[in-house]
């Protein structure tokens, strides 16, 4: 159960009612609003939390924004690299929305299925393990070996390193504000991690 109320529009102050708008008139709205909002206009997911301090709410959305739709990071790395921070945290909605998402980008059924379960995928693309390896050893160690970090560079160049540690931290927020606040998922989905209570930190 949420932690925090649903605020409805006639709730919101001027910034919420702004951060609302730059969330839905946003790169965001490209298939719909459906995913963000609910029938009575409040905000789903993250963003349910965000509201209630939307000053720092409307600057990490708009750092999302631009990780997902203006970064240099090919798609399918960039919904890989979110996976795994989602499964690392079990964090219910991220998982949710973006396991949809990873698959429109074309990212293999079995990939998907491999880091939900947290054993490593076979990758057939050399720069798909890269960016797994680079990402779980930041994630599991909080550090990137000299031999993961020249990998990554070589295969990907700096700019889209350094796009890859930004991902990683903002979706670990994203993570961290889904499982401090227990913000639910849609009404009638299901839960992709069923026993997060009972699995490893």
């Amino acid at each position: 159960m949420n932690r925090l109320p649903n605020l409805s529009p006639k709730e919101f102050t001027q910034a919420q009612q702004k951060l609302v708008e730059n969330i839905t008139g946003g790169k965001r709205n490209q298939g719909g609003t459906a995913s963000i909002t609910t029938p009575q206009g409040g905000l789903r997911g993250p963003f349910s939390a965000w509201i209630f301090s939307p000053i720092l709410g409307d600057a990490a959305q708009r750092l999302g924004e631009a990780v997902r739709f203006e970064s240099t990071m090919p798609p399918k790395l960039r919904e890989l690299a979110i996976l795994t921070v989602a499964a690392k945290w079990q964090a219910q909605y991220e998982w949710w929305a973006h396991a949809k998402i990873a698959q429109r980008e074309g990212l293999d059924d079995h990939i998907i299925e491999s880091l939900k379960k947290r054993t490593h995928p076979d990758f057939d693309d050399p720069a798909q393990a890269i960016v797994y390896n680079f990402a779980r050893e930041v994630i599991d160690q909080q550090k990137v070996s000299d031999h993961h970090y020249k990998q990554a560079v070589d295969q990907l160049g700096e700019e889209i390193v350094v796009e890859l540690v930004i991902l990683l931290g903002y979706y670990t927020l994203i993570s961290m504000t889904l499982n401090v606040f227990e913000v639910p998922l849609p009404p009638n989905e299901q839960p992709p991690f069923a026993n997060r209570e009972h699995s490893e930190p």
